[in-house]
């Protein structure tokens, strides 16, 4: 059943005794309990409020108590009003429900109003319309074979694309019978530790700073885990030893301190995987969005047979889609692909389906290009409003991606005490310390904030924008 409801003074449950009361606080109290009942679901997404003088009057407060706090959460998004129409419920305010709460910092609570958390896109630039048209196409030209069970590198069709795409983009050197689509990422990395691990690997060296969920994959497929030091050239790959299987590197925009692998360590790397029968995994999570100049080729070009190169539709359209690649070596490709067989037999067939016609038509070219303009216009304004608004904040790494890590000066602030304040202001972001792949580090170091400056719908981003500068600004 569907339509608008409506939602009547005395039935909202909006307890406001546990809260602050009085002057501002009261407003406060009411946006808080209002945001919440939104975000968990208890207010649905159309629903119609209460005119500001019929709530003002079951919670016996002022009517411009009511107006107010409509109006913020009308401009932060997660209501609506039209003139004639009431105050509504906005659709794009479903609640919503996080999965990602053991392992990533600052879960969407309810008390977290500005969501810049790294690693996610604007979800709201997904091209619906453009991705239901490529789905139809696909749907209308595809063999009734492409149903079945098919192998588990993933559908040809997909495959011959984004050979293409790749070595166009990204220098990618592979072809359709060394790619391998996987069910995300995570997916992909484990069949690859896996595979590693049977090849005898003992040992994976990662970055110092990365992405905890993927150290915990690498153990889980009983790869030990030894940290790389990182400076402004990326990871200082003279430390890999006679010891390490593998290394795990984002050699074109380090995850998350921003560093671009420089040409000298890229050539040094792959002279350690061919002296030592080692393999370099190339994360290349948004290698599509570099800002300043051209992205730097994948480093998978050097050598195909050494370095494995992982691709993703998570950035460029969502994570949700659960589409990501693998360019494999040769020897590499088998066990790979019967661990994939093991795991789930094959990834989902209509996606990759679309996904190729998407490639094929030039669409994801045009998605891409405007994903890219939308994301350089967000970093311009993060990084001009810090230098207005929050002079001490350094802003490092290359123009690129969709987050950025912000430094401050030793000594002015510890990281556990910018979450505390971040979570006061109803900020959700990760300190810097969080991505370390050992717990610890150097006491004396500057303390960081990852920022996800692409994560906020456009409608939410200024006043996300404004909540960070005021967290920085009073530093």
């Amino acid at each position: 059943m569907t339509g608008t409801w409506t939602a009547f003074g005395g039935d909202l449950h909006l307890d406001l005794t546990e809260r602050r009361a009085g002057g501002a606080g009261l407003r406060v109290a009411l946006e808080d309990a209002l945001r919440e009942a939104v975000q968990d679901g208890r207010l649905a997404p159309g629903t119609r409020l209460p005119s500001s003088r019929a709530l003002g009057g079951d919670l016996g407060i002022a009517r411009n108590t009511v107006v107010e706090a409509y109006g913020q959460l009308t401009a932060e998004g997660w209501l609506s009003s039209r003139q004639g129409s009431g105050t509504v419920v906005a659709e794009r305010s479903a609640p919503c429900v996080d999965r990602t709460r053991s392992v990533r910092p600052g879960p969407k609570r309810p008390g977290v109003r500005h969501d810049l958390m790294s690693g996610r896109p604007d979800l709201s630039t997904f091209p619906r319309t453009a991705w239901l048209a490529a789905a139809r196409r696909a749907l209308a030209t595809a063999p009734h074979e492409a149903f079945g069970y098919g192998s588990p590198l993933g559908r040809i069709e997909l495959r011959e694309a984004l050979t293409h795409y790749l070595a166009r983009v990204r220098g990618v050197r592979t072809d359709p019978d060394h790619l391998l689509i996987c069910t995300g990422v995570t997916q992909g990395f484990g069949l690859l530790c896996a595979a590693l691990r049977e090849r005898g690997a003992a040992t994976l060296a990662v970055e110092e700073y990365g992405l905890p969920p993927q150290h915990a994959v690498a153990r889980a497929a009983g790869l030990a885990v030894r940290p790389l030091a990182l400076d402004c050239d990326g990871a200082r790959v003279e430390g890999l030893g006679e010891g390490d299987g593998a290394v795990l590197l984002t050699p074109a925009h380090q995850y998350p301190t921003g560093a671009a692998l420089s040409a000298e360590r890229r050539a040094a790397a792959v002279r350690w995987a061919r002296e030592r029968d080692g393999y370099i995994v190339e994360d290349d999570y948004d290698g599509e969005f570099r800002f300043d100049r051209q992205p730097l080729g994948a480093m998978q070009a050097l050598d195909p047979e050494r370095v494995v190169y992982a691709g993703t539709a998570a950035k460029s359209l969502a994570p949700g889609l659960r589409l990501a690649w693998l360019a494999l070596p040769d020897e590499l490709v088998e066990p790979v692909a019967r661990l994939k067989q093991r795991a789930d037999t094959m990834s989902p067939v209509l996606d990759q389906l679309t996904l190729a016609e998407l490639i094929t038509s030039g669409t994801y070219d045009r998605h891409v290009r405007r994903c890219r303009l939308h994301y350089r216009r967000r970093r311009d304004r993060l990084v001009a409003a810090l230098a207005e608004h929050a002079p001490l904040a350094r802003v490092t790494g290359i123009a690129a991606g969709l987050h950025v890590v912000i430094r401050l000066p030793r000594g002015s602030v510890t990281e556990a005490e910018l979450a505390a304040r971040a979570e006061a202001a109803g900020l959700g972001l990760s300190g810097l310390g969080w991505h370390r792949a050992e717990p610890g580090g150097d006491a004396d170091a500057e303390p960081g904030l990852v920022i996800g400056y692409a994560t906020p719908p456009e409608h939410a981003f200024p006043a996300a924008l404004e909540a960070l500068c005021g967290l920085l600004g009073g530093i």
